[in-house]
């Protein structure tokens, strides 16, 4: 297809053929001025990808300017493929998350295994070795044929995809709500190790140098990505499958290799990440980032289709490939490199003094564009924001009690909840100890990883109750911080910073502006007050279906820093006679919780307060009493209260029970969500001294012999037997139960 056959930009114009791009007539009259003549065919998609909300944050940026994303030990932050923080000795930890929502809603299975292979490549893009991944997924209800289908491709995708590149799936965290039926969410966390000499930074400077393009070749797959993942999806989305890269984790593995290779390079200026966008999105930004511009032959990039326009080349999302900067005259190096490791090298371009973007094909200039017109330019919208009327209403509801009689059947059947039951049948899918550095498996509060040749390890999570966001977007952002830094401190870690994805439905409507605005205010908070800066992250808008948005839904990866091997703590009681502690007292607060949603069948009311001091001050005292030997075991009560946390302290304990007793409302104490709060098991000989460390901890009963939870009112009465044989079996059989199901 030559480029006579496109539109001609009179047409494109008079046909308003941007539209199809995803571009506003407003956006369109932009880019024309700013070109100072119409646009033609290529420049158009270029421009709609890169003014896409999934590459501009259009929509966004205004809030996220908000987020404290500087610190002491930030060493990278918000801007480049994956922000880095310093764990000290010269070495540093790279993370980021980003979503691949839409491509899972229309072809799960790759559409989960491209959102892997493309985190890996922002954080070994850095120069960073991965060391972990993670992710955070929402589904419909496992009743659904529609739910366990999306569930089981996108895990078996992330399986897929991950286990064939040797980087452990170690951690995350599943929802499963009626909002996410139509519309999942994949979220996907990539955890990377590098030593600070080896940071490397998206950069095309330096008139003259070579652009080489690195990696497998081109194809038509993904075209238009960026535009499909910032609309709506709709009737028509699965004639859209086009749009979903397909992906191929064993040339991952090789670009992996190659690449922790080409770093070492003296002679190599920059690299980015062909991501969302492909070559046009990865060539202007290293371009605007440096102050210089890039001259692309397209002739040149390696081609897997015959017949591929400029349009197609620039716009495609194919899958395992880099663009480099390499300093003029050392191209050898490069194409050594790769040659061992079978990978394309293609000198494609140079760096030019002009600062645009010219594209050359079969002898004709195809675009030339100012590169800061793409990467930094793009409409900045500021939308109108109305208070969410889901938010007004429950505000006035009274605090509400649940009617609970049977505590032993609500626990079972809490325990049986997909948000709550054993994810076994995931992460059993998941290679976890491939690298064996994995110290803490999934399934505690955070998985840990030793930092090998030190004394050293991280822990790592993802977290967010929607529930609590959508009914109260700024208490629920920040609960979503405190309790991804909960989890850490559990762990024996001390939280560096975090990672986001911010998955919403329309920003265009005010309603839920209002909900991605208020949100993001509780995170900043949060995020200010723990210490946790934000070095990076992921907006992903527009989730949503002719049925309704899905819950607000901001995504934490935080990742912490255990600076003795010692100090791991997992959830599970390790031996009879240590003393159960709760650290927070448990008030009547139902809304938004996992005991609610399953009683009431919604979900209603006030969220949970949280007093972010407070928060902070345990947060302290615990970990300080971990550090000081004194604790066994720590948990984080979060979904399902006490009572789903000593099951699952119990359940892991391996064959260990609990006898324990609580004061005032005994619903409240077991099945609340009240902030704040940790389950902890301390060596009797410890007690006093862990007691002057953790001053809010209220003693409450003792580990056993005997595999059985049992609870009893402060007045001698039994409230609550059961077994940790039929609580494991409630607590692991779900999922693989209702999967099975075909009804």
């Amino acid at each position: 297809m030559s480029l006579r056959l496109e539109p001609s930009p009179q047409q494109i114009k008079e046909d308003k053929v941007y539209h199809d791009m995803g571009m506003t007539d407003e956006e369109f009259a932009m880019a024309e001025n700013i070109l100072g003549r119409l646009p033609n065919y290529t420049e158009t998609g270029v421009f709609s990808v890169m003014w896409s909300e999934h590459c501009s944050y259009k929509h966004s940026k205004v809030l996220l300017r908000k987020f404290p994303s500087k610190g002491e030990k930030v060493l990278q932050g918000p801007g480049e493929g994956a922000g880095i923080i310093d764990i000290g000795d010269s070495q540093a930890v790279a993370f980021k998350a980003e979503s691949h929502n839409h491509p899972s809603a229309v072809e799960p299975y790759q559409g989960a295994a491209t959102g892997v292979g493309g985190i890996l490549r922002d954080v070994f893009s850095m120069g960073a070795k991965p060391i972990a991944l993670l992710n955070s997924l929402r589904f419909g209800e496992l009743q659904s044929a529609r739910g366990r289908y999306l569930f089981e491709e996108v895990v078996a995708g992330i399986a897929g995809y991950g286990n064939c590149v040797g980087v452990p799936t170690i951690g995350g965290e599943i929802q499963f709500d009626p909002c996410y039926e139509e519309n999942p969410l994949m979220n996907a966390m990539c955890v990377g190790l590098i030593n600070h000499e080896d940071i490397q930074k998206g950069v095309a400077e330096g008139t003259g140098n070579t652009v080489m393009y690195v990696g497998a070749s081109t194809g038509r797959d993904g075209i238009h990505g960026a535009t499909f993942a910032s609309e709506e999806l709709g009737e028509d989305s699965e004639d859209k499958r086009p749009s979903v890269q397909v992906g191929d984790p064993f040339m991952e593995k090789l670009l992996m290799e190659a690449c922790q290779d080409l770093v070492q390079l003296e002679s190599l200026v920059g690299i980015q990440d062909m991501g969302a966008a492909g070559l046009a999105s990865s060539s202007s930004e290293m371009a605007s980032k440096a102050g210089f511009g890039i001259e692309m032959d397209l002739d040149k990039v390696p081609q897997r289709e015959s017949g591929m326009t400029p349009y197609e080349m620039m716009l495609s999302e194919s899958q395992e490939r880099m663009l480099l900067v390499v300093k003029q005259g050392r191209e050898q190096e490069v194409r050594d490199i790769c040659d061992h490791w079978g990978l394309y090298a293609a000198e494609v371009g140079h760096v030019i003094e002009e600062q645009n973007l010219r594209l050359l094909f079969e002898g004709e200039v195809a675009a030339d564009i100012p590169a800061d017109a793409l990467a930094e330019e793009a409409p900045v919208y500021h939308p109108e924001s109305t208070e969410h009327r889901v938010f007004t209403e429950n505000q006035k509801l009274p605090a509400s009690s649940l009617p609970i009689s049977d505590r032993k059947q609500t626990l079972l059947d809490l325990l049986r909840q997909p948000t709550i039951a054993s994810k076994e049948w995931v992460y059993d899918q998941y290679d976890y100890m491939v690298q064996t550095n994995t110290a803490v498996q999934p399934g505690s509060d955070a998985a840990v990883l030793r930092v090998r040749g030190t004394n050293k390890a991280l822990a790592m999570t993802t977290d967010c109750n929607s529930r609590y966001i959508y009914l109260d977007p700024e208490t629920g952002g920040k609960i979503a911080v405190a309790e991804a830094a909960r989890n850490i401190v559990c762990s024996g870690g001390t939280p560096l910073g975090l990672t986001d994805c911010l998955n919403y439905g329309s920003p265009e409507k005010p309603e839920i502006y209002w909900q991605l605005e208020k949100s993001t205010d509780g995170m900043s908070e949060a995020c200010s007050v723990l210490d946790t800066p934000v070095i990076g992250g992921n907006v992903s808008l527009y989730n949503e279906t002719q049925h309704g948005a899905v819950y607000p839904t901001p995504v934490v990866g935080m990742v912490g820093l255990i600076e003795d091997l010692n100090d791991i703590t997992t959830q599970s009681f390790k031996q009879a006679g240590d003393v159960i502690y709760v650290i927070g007292e448990a008030a009547p607060e139902f809304g938004g919780s996992e005991v609610q949603k399953m009683v009431e069948g919604g979900i209603s009311g006030r969220v949970p307060e949280l007093d972010l001091n407070l928060e902070k001050e345990r947060q302290q005292s615990l970990l300080e009493a971990i550090r000081s030997g004194f604790v066994h075991s720590a948990h984080d009560l979060a979904e399902g209260g006490l009572a789903a946390a000593m099951a699952e302290s119990v359940i892991d304990s391996a064959g260990l029970g609990a006898d324990v007793t609580l004061e005032g409302d005994t619903t409240a104490a077991l099945f609340a969500e009240t902030q704040s709060r940790f389950l902890v098991s301390v060596s009797p000989e410890h007690t006093e001294a862990f007691e002057r460390t953790a001053a809010d901890a209220v003693r409450i009963g003792t580990v056993t012999n005997e595999p059985t939870l049992e609870v009893h009112q402060s007045t001698g009465e039994k409230v609550l037997q059961a077994d940790v044989e039929e609580m494991e079996n409630a607590w692991k059989g779900a999922i693989p139960c209702l999967v099975k199901s075909k009804d």
